[in-house]
């Protein structure tokens, strides 16, 4: 794996791998120093909608965290979903929280109901089935933006995009940065950059601040690019090499960029690539997870020389690297499995190359 940047910053103390979920919920949901400094800075209530999904809720929980550290607990932290899981909804509101059921593409679904926020985190989107139904791709990540940029007009805007916008590249090109001209494959990925193309329209035409984060693949334990490559080696079937190098990024830091990426948020619209430093070999981290968890190791295919890579170099010098490096991720996925801790079934498909999802 090799880093596209030379410079580094001096590494903190090493986190110990989580031993349970808990453990794993506090390191993700924990706000560092510089986000806690960064909500200091904003005022006003927080909207994240779409917060019931894989990342929603860790980094719905590190909002209300960070804002209380920045003495903003007057300053309400909205969490919109459609929470098919009461569970979740109910450990949101024991973390103060206020909970939010709509169906924000339901037949009635009324926007304007929806709370007032100085800021907005959209998480929505759907990927998974959308081969089969293409109408929902557009509809979920389009056409949607339309009304949630006319109800919040008015407020700053963070929205999730994907790297996914971008061509596949040259594995050595250290990735495509925010300047690359894009290049989606398969309708997921039009409609994804369809999403950043009606955003970028508010912001032309009302004024209102967005910035667009094109995640690559954050890192979970119970769901990742890591714990895919883990899967075959568990199974004693041979890892698939075709796609032969991809981005990760730990979740913690993902959840922390998004909300940080408020204070970028600018109009004409900005774009942040979100991902690690490296470039990863998924062969070389096969590897590593092989000799971690104590099993062979075997392959199939052969790596192809292009990739969905973004270089994420601006993210970085904006944020700083992320807290835990990759070589700990491996590790930490590698012990996660081992102990039978549990996993959420939900594979990422960083394979994919034909955009069919």
């Amino acid at each position: 794996m090799t880093a596209r940047m030379t410079t580094t910053t001096a590494p903190s103390a090493r986190l110990s791998a989580p031993a349970s979920v808990a453990e794993l919920e506090r390191l993700l949901t924990t706000p560092s120093p510089a986000l806690v400094e960064d909500m200091a800075a904003r005022t006003g209530d927080l909207v994240i909608l779409g917060a019931g999904g894989k990342m929603g809720p860790s980094l719905t929980v590190l909002a209300r965290r960070a804002l209380d550290a920045a003495g903003r607990s007057g300053d309400a932290v909205h969490a919109v979903s459609r929470w098919s899981d009461a569970a979740q909804a109910d450990t949101l509101r024991d973390a103060g929280v206020d909970v939010v059921t709509a169906d924000l593409m339901g037949p009635d679904a009324d926007l304007s109901a929806l709370p007032d926020a100085a800021d907005v985190v959209y998480m929505v989107g759907a990927k998974f089935g959308t081969t089969s139904a293409p109408s929902l791709a557009w509809a979920a990540n389009a056409a949607l933006v339309h009304d949630v940029a006319r109800r919040y007009a008015d407020s700053t805007i963070a929205a999730f995009s994907t790297g996914n916008v971008y061509p596949l590249v040259p594995v050595g090109s250290g990735g495509c940065a925010e300047d690359h001209p894009v290049g989606p494959v398969g309708e997921y990925a039009m409609s994804c950059l369809g999403r950043e193309r009606l955003f970028e329209h508010v912001a032309l035409t009302r004024g209102t601040k967005v910035a667009t984060v094109r995640l690559n693949y954050a890192v979970d334990l119970r769901y990742g690019v890591l714990f895919d490559v883990a899967s075959p080696i568990l199974a004693g079937e041979p890892v698939d090499v075709t796609t032969g190098h991809v981005n990760v990024v730990w979740q913690g830091y993902a959840n922390e960029v998004a909300l940080r990426a408020l204070g970028h948020a600018s109009a004409p619209a900005t774009a942040i690539n979100l991902t690690g430093p490296e470039t990863a070999s998924v062969r070389r981290l096969a590897t590593q997870l092989g000799a971690a968890l104590g099993r062979e190791v075997s392959f199939t295919g052969t790596e192809s020389p292009t990739a969905l890579l973004n270089d994420a170099s601006r993210c970085h010098e904006l944020f700083g690297y992320p807290q835990v490096p990759l070589r700990t991720l491996v590790e930490w996925q590698a012990a996660w499995l081992a102990a039978g801790l549990p996993t959420s079934g939900k594979p990422t498909k960083f394979a994919v190359r034909d955009g069919k999802f």
